[in-house]
């Protein structure tokens, strides 16, 4: 059986985005959390490392956010609901992890769709400077699905099924993500269609990702990015 489409998440999947999410966050706390700037400023905004060990731990962002980062539940969802317009706006640039457009054109045969937290607008703009927009299908990001359907419910997947194809239907899926909640998502979301689908998941471990400490297990672990080269070919 070969694969109908791959699904992508995006930060920390195609591409390294953490100085950008630090420099966003910070902005967004100045205004809802000023409490948590200058000498309060979490440890886990102080550095790229820092961010990582959090943002890899944390069992979604709103976990990040009250946790790690300290806010209350009211100060995240206001900071939730300010992120996709501050990533349009922030112009810190974000690159493509070394082999990802190599990846995307060898397959670009087949269908590929973006599930993420991130803007739509940002993802497209940063797909196109890079010339690899064709094959996306569909993008679904933050502001397409409503706070209480953001991964690792199924949801966005269901909804960039239905833009790529018109239905949900599809026997083959992958999905690849560098956080233990895009695993959950990826069973949620085989579960959401039914028996007849399958939907692969692969933990993209080159981003300082450690699926070995994962409850939920990935399907497959890329430590490099040339490993997504075997693992999607074994399916096409």
């Amino acid at each position: 059986m070969k694969l109908d489409a791959v699904l992508w998440d995006y930060d920390g999947t195609l591409v390294n985005s953490v100085p950008k999410n630090i420099n966003i966050t910070k902005a967004i706390l100045s205004i809802v959390a000023p409490h948590l700037t200058g000498d309060n400023l979490p440890v886990h905004l102080q550095s790229e490392s820092s961010y990582h060990a959090a943002n890899h731990a944390a069992e979604n962002w709103q976990d990040l956010y009250v946790n790690y980062y300290g806010m209350t539940r009211e100060e995240m969802l206001q900071a939730g609901s300010m992120w996709a317009e501050h990533q349009e706006k922030n112009q810190t640039p974000v690159t493509l992890f070394d082999g990802i457009t190599s990846v995307i054109r060898q397959f670009s045969h087949i269908s590929h769709g973006i599930c993420s937290q991130n803007a739509q607008l940002n993802i497209r703009n940063v797909l196109k400077v890079n010339g690899i927009d064709r094959p996306f299908k569909a993008v679904v990001g933050y502001d397409d699905v409503s706070n209480g359907n953001q991964k690792p419910a199924p949801f966005g997947g269901i909804k960039c099924l239905e833009t790529i194809f018109g239905h949900t239907n599809s026997q083959l899926l992958m999905y690849i993500g560098d956080h233990e909640a895009d695993t959950l998502f990826a069973r949620n979301l085989q579960s959401a269609l039914g028996n007849n689908a399958r939907v692969i998941s692969v933990a993209a471990a080159y981003s300082h990702a450690e699926p070995d400490n994962w409850q939920h297990k990935p399907d497959y672990v890329a430590r490099n990015v040339e490993d997504l080269l075997s693992l999607i070919g074994k399916y096409t």
